[in-house]
């Protein structure tokens, strides 16, 4: 099996969107915001789905079950694709598959499994920022997500907020792969508004 690769930059295309917001809407385009590093997540999105429409591939969205259970994704951004073939792994699982992967040779660059996660939207920026620990979040997800027990830690309190406030972006995601006994995605729905919740 041949992989191409290949890098396109969004720099220009970035900065015209950040001066026409400006123009337009009083947009502060010099303080670096969640709104800036959203457009950076939806012009890669762009690009990646106007390669797919061009070359009538599938793009595979790249969130897993860690992520989605947080809303620590981009509607229109990382979120883009047609099949989310990691969306049941948890962050854990996610890196034991790819050194699983990496028995052999380094199929996966090494680089990518030893550095801190990040989705690179700003000088720095590490996953850990926003969310956290990946060992305290996966532990969560299971104990909230997979085996619905109550709350008792500090993270299950802190992520139940954040899957119920977050379903809005699960019920726009591309199909997921099932691979747990309880995945999100079909039959799986939390409301989209609760009032105990809801605070965006």
């Amino acid at each position: 099996m041949q992989i191409d690769f290949s890098e396109t930059q969004i720099t220009s295309a970035y900065e015209e969107v950040l001066k026409t917001l400006s123009q337009n809407l009083d947009f502060e385009a010099e303080v670096l915001s969640t709104t800036h590093e959203n457009l950076q997540s939806r012009l890669r999105g762009l690009y990646l789905m106007a390669y797919s429409n061009m070359t009538q591939s599938l793009l595979l969205t790249t969130g897993n079950k860690s992520e989605y259970a947080t809303g620590y994704s981009t509607l229109y951004g990382d979120m883009c694709g047609g099949l989310a073939p990691i969306g049941d792994l948890l962050k854990r699982q996610v890196y034991e598959l790819a050194k699983h992967y990496n028995q052999e040779h380094e199929l996966i660059p090494n680089e990518i499994i030893t550095r801190a996660p990040t989705a690179e939207l700003r000088p720095n920026q590490k996953d850990q920022d926003s969310l956290p620990s990946y060992d305290k979040l996966d532990q969560a997800v299971q104990n909230i997500v997979e085996q619905s027990k109550p709350a008792k830690t500090e993270t299950d309190r802190w992520l139940l907020q954040k899957v119920i406030s977050t379903e809005f972006k699960r019920w726009q995601s591309a199909p997921i792969l099932k691979v747990s006994s309880h995945s999100f995605g079909r039959g799986r729905r939390y409301p989209l508004a609760h009032k105990a919740f809801r605070k965006n």
